[in-house]
């Protein structure tokens, strides 16, 4: 819910199905499915739920919130894009993307593959966006 003339009336939740997980490879999306990575079987959901909205522009908001993910839950902020609405299939709709970033082993992600040289396979930090339509419904 957008409350654009009171933003900190404003709130979100988003909940994600872990095991829609795909990065077009089969072999890789069983792996990041499985105990080594998200545990799907385990914690079938991400969630994010907010705690605090600013407008940092016309357009631009500033979305604090709890992201539970793997069994943890963290503190993180999102960045939130949200251009004017439009009409379309009858209804005035809005579409958002948020994005932040996270350090995956403070949820408990911690698998390990060395590469090649310096470095491992798999980076610490996880760059989430989160695209959405908004749909105005009446009060």
């Amino acid at each position: 819910m957008l409350d654009e003339a009171t933003p900190a009336n404003s709130k979100v939740s988003a909940t994600i199905d872990v095991s829609t997980i795909s990065t077009g490879v089969e072999e890789r999306d069983t792996h990041l499915k499985s105990p080594d990575f998200f545990d799907v079987a385990k914690y079938p959901q991400i969630t994010f739920v907010s705690t605090g909205f600013t407008r940092s522009s016309a357009t631009e908001y500033a979305v604090t919130g709890e992201l539970s993910m793997h069994g943890v839950t963290r503190p993180v902020t999102l960045a939130v894009t949200a251009p004017p609405p439009f009409n379309h299939a009858g209804g005035i709709r809005r579409g958002i993307e948020a994005t932040t970033s996270v350090n995956r082993k403070d949820f408990g992600l911690r698998w390990e593959f060395p590469g090649e040289g310096a470095g491992v396979v798999v980076g610490d930090n996880i760059k989430i966006t989160i695209d959405a339509e908004l749909v105005l419904q009446a009060e």
